[in-house]
């Protein structure tokens, strides 16, 4: 249940490969035995892409890839962090001095962002110092949530190892806060919440309603108390498909140039000139219905269920790639091979403009459907090849983040 805190799980380690394997380095790196170990998930939105942020449902799952971290609490105000991959430097700090360069993306900084989300949280004047060595699975860069699942775990352990207890739901949101430390909100996703917050401003202009108090298109949903199919017909009434220049919609809005840039536009789309806001809307409202549309599939399972969640998928894709315009070249290439190969359905994930792709695929079809789409988008290409073993990979919904003790 939502309410309730992360699981705790007794496993005999010696039957746990993994987990004995990573013992064995944390006590051969800290010359201790770690007293519990961390588990938290990579995740794959199956739909719902770019929608969150306007405040709409999106459908994620959670899949087998983690993060795994052996952890042993200590009485000092350190914290020591080592990754298994040697690619990742070993990193040691003062637990109450913590600070988060957000101009480096270094792995161990979207650990501080957990461990100080907990800190500031409880406000903790001395929390315990900690030795964690880390095992993770999840491709980096891949668009299936290997930073925010490393905040996750790094959270649930400074949890465990000050004693204290969160439900799921207080945890979630506070790692969501806590990422803001590494700065995860700016970059391409402020320039799409930008783009955003224009559509709501005009569309709630036209209406009649304070545009000034829509952020987010589901609140002009709200506002005019009409459904997301309404919402489209009201799109295609209001906006229309050509882009909006900044004249036009300071004219619309009846404000200045320089208000549209200090009251809506964020900093880094300052000087963007045109603004595609019938094609963002569309995509939004259109995806939100889809989500719907998926969870009520999943819930009355007819016959043909399968068919009908691949179509829905590819429809995201269309939208995505063409409304949102947030597909590359190489994700394409991607969606098509599986399609041809015997993904009943296949779309981007992870935002876009690169990342990955999430396909639907029957159980029957899948060692063939690996076997062709390694041919066909890895071997053609050498760079690829290289980190095929990461990338293409067969996964079940996971479960969510817990712990394990030794029993």
């Amino acid at each position: 249940m939502a309410g309730d805190a992360p699981g705790s799980l007794p496993v005999q380690v010696v039957e746990q490969p993994r987990l004995l394997k990573l013992k064995e380095s944390f006590i051969a790196k800290f010359g201790s035995a770690p007293k519990f170990y961390v588990r938290a998930p990579g995740r794959v939105n199956l739909i719902g892409e770019h929608i969150d942020y306007c405040g709409y449902a999106v459908l994620p799952m959670a899949i087998e890839q983690d993060i795994l971290i052996a952890v042993e609490p200590v009485n000092n105000d350190v914290v020591q962090l080592a990754n298994t991959n040697s690619l990742y430097l070993d990193f040691s700090a003062s637990i109450n001095d913590i600070q988060i360069d957000k101009t480096k993306s270094q792995w161990h900084n979207y650990f501080l962002c957990g461990l100080k989300g907990i800190q500031e949280h409880f406000g903790l004047n001395n929390p315990t110092g900690m030795n964690c060595l880390l095992d993770g699975t999840i491709p980096p860069s891949s668009g299936l949530s290997s930073s925010s699942a490393l905040v996750c775990c790094a959270a649930l352990v400074t949890l465990r190892a000050n004693g204290k207890t969160l439900s799921k739901v207080e945890l979630a949101e506070i790692c969501t806060k806590s990422e803001r430390y590494i700065g995860t909100e700016g970059g391409g996703m402020d320039q799409a919440i930008s783009f955003l917050a224009e559509e709501g401003t005009l569309l709630s202009k036209s209406k009649g309603l304070d545009w000034k108090k829509m952020l987010r298109l589901q609140d002009v949903q709200d506002k005019l108390g009409v459904s997301l199919e309404e919402m489209l017909t009201i799109v295609e009434e209001v906006l229309h498909p050509e882009p909006y220049s900044t004249e036009e919609i300071c004219k619309c809005l009846g404000i200045s140039l320089e208000d549209l840039r200090s009251q809506i536009l964020s900093q880094n789309t300052q000087n963007v000139s045109t603004f595609k806001l019938h094609q963002r809307a569309k995509h939004v409202y259109s995806e939100a219905a889809r989500v719907l549309e998926f969870k009520k599939i999943c819930n009355e399972a007819p016959a043909n269920a399968i068919q009908l969640l691949g179509e829905l998928m590819n429809q995201s894709y269309i939208s995505c790639r063409e409304m949102y315009e947030c597909s590359c070249p190489e994700l394409d290439q991607l969606v098509d091979i599986c399609l041809q190969f015997g993904a009943v359905g296949s779309r981007l994930t992870g935002a876009g403009w690169g990342g990955c792709t999430v396909s639907m695929v029957p159980t029957d079809k899948l060692n063939t459907f690996l076997k062709n789409v390694k041919k066909a988008y890895y071997q053609s290409d050498v760079q690829r090849l290289a980190l095929e073993n990461n990338s293409l990979f067969a996964t079940k919904p996971g479960r969510g983040a817990l712990v394990f003790v030794e029993a």
